[in-house]
């Protein structure tokens, strides 16, 4: 209780002082009634890929509120939007507009637990981008929160909903290419700079950023602009590298088709030279390897991610790698797909399955990603990338950087969410915030 009383105090100063918080032409917007069936949402992160989930709602739905920490970034959108309320700070937002009845958090990786999770613990439902957290720790706290208070959730991996998907999932289960113990999964990133040092200097603030908020839990450092707007993702203060910009899109289809759970054992392998910086940022390629113990009737499986590098090429038996994919090698024949998003599929040999029909769907199709998550808001049906699925997702994922960062085969005990042979790896599973930020 200690912890959200000085929240609110803070909250209470800030709205005292003005702090993080006006409105355009002075239009009060709390008790806002709700028009029709639409929802009323509120944008955390209204600028970058905020601007896109904007898009996919504001035809449908109520944007009552834009909330970001840096005013040219999300200026479109808040011209866009005059009669919204906008908002620097994500706590004043959510303790002073009452009318706010779905969340959806587009912020850097390091963000988004906390408004997320004090979101859903006000009842609010949440959309939010993925990676789902920064941390291993906060995408459990973030599928407990969400059981907890029964709101309608989901992870921004839109390939989840597209068919092409659902239906490699439904002939993976269906067994077309028998038992899977290898799979390998690839991507091109990282395309923004890493294993760099962190700048000596800082630089002069851009006007309308407000850097304390945009740093949030981080450790406290100057602003450069080698941080902000594009390349945080390599820093491990704020992104969480390849692996969380990509993995939640690239490794989605074969998690989902074979239930991998959690792994017990990760390792990484960095390309050799060139990692001189990995305590502050991300490698310049890597091969991460996770163990997956058998679950029921299914085999152990080993799970191969590559950054920068790709799959031995026989595997592809004659197609062309893409620049991002996935193989899934079954003891019968191997399923290749060469998107981030899973979207298509080819099986291979190709002559051994000319004439394969796809199982009859066991899977529902969705009605777009944004739309199932708006259904699910209004009581439809979940999403099925709600986070009692993208939580467990997210931990697995982001295991690979505790390898990384670690540089040591790291043996896992999910249910005791704990690196069990190296304890200085459990500084990577909850990482500490900046006074000022808890949740």
């Amino acid at each position: 209780m200690g912890r959200r009383s000085t929240r609110r105090e803070f909250v209470k100063a800030s709205m005292a002082t003005g702090a993080g918080f006006w409105l355009l032409g002075g239009v009060e917007v709390q008790g806002r009634q709700e028009a029709g069936n639409r929802l009323n949402v509120a944008i955390i992160g209204a600028g970058g890929r905020g601007g896109s989930n904007l898009d996919a709602l504001a035809q449908t739905e109520n944007i009552v509120a834009l909330c970001d920490v840096d005013e040219r970034r999300a200026g479109k959108a808040f011209e866009r939007f005059p009669k919204a309320a906008k908002y620097h700070d994500f706590r004043v937002m959510l303790e002073k507009q009452k009318d706010i009845q779905a969340v959806v958090v587009s912020t850097p990786d390091h963000m988004h637990a906390l408004p997320s999770i004090m979101a859903m613990r006000m009842g609010k439902h949440c959309y939010c981008e993925k990676p789902l957290t920064h941390d291993v720790y906060e995408a459990r706290l973030m599928r407990q929160t969400a059981v907890k208070h029964k709101v309608a959730t989901q992870m921004g991996n839109q390939g989840t909903a597209t068919a092409g998907l659902r239906t490699a999932v439904e002939i993976i289960r269906a067994g077309a290419i028998g038992d899977v113990r290898e799979v390998h999964v690839w991507t091109n990133r990282p395309i923004w700079p890493q294993n760099i040092p962190r700048p000596k200097d800082g630089q002069a603030v851009p006007k309308g950023l407000h850097w304390d908020l945009w740093l949030g839990t981080a450790p406290e450092r100057p602003y450069n602009q080698a941080y902000v707007p594009f390349a945080w993702r390599g820093w491990w203060d704020f992104g969480t590298g390849a692996l969380g910009d990509m993995a939640c899109h690239t490794m989605n289809l074969p998690y989902m088709a074979l239930q991998l759970g959690a792994p017990t054992s990760v390792v990484a392998d960095l390309a050799p030279g060139g990692n001189a910086h990995i305590a502050e940022t991300a490698p310049m390629g890597c091969t991460v390897t996770y163990e997956f113990p058998a679950r029921g009737n299914l085999p152990a499986c080993r799970f191969l991610w590559y950054e920068r590098r790709q799959p031995p090429g026989e595997l592809f038996q004659g197609q062309k790698p893409s620049g991002s994919g996935c193989l899934m090698i079954g003891a019968k024949g191997t399923l290749y797909s060469p998107s981030d998003y899973g979207g298509s599929y080819v099986l291979l040999p190709q002559a051994n399955f000319a004439n394969y029909q796809p199982p009859k769907p066991t899977l529902p199709r969705s009605p777009g990603h944004h739309a199932e998550w708006v259904r699910a808001c209004k009581g439809g049906p979940a999403a099925m990338s709600n986070f009692d699925y993208a939580g467990p997702f997210t931990e697995m994922v982001l295991l690979g950087n505790v390898a990384i960062r670690v540089g040591k085969r790291v043996e896992w005990n999910s249910d005791k969410l704990e690196v069990t042979n190296i304890s200085e790896a459990n500084r990577f599973i909850r990482r500490e915030y900046r006074k000022g930020w808890s949740l």
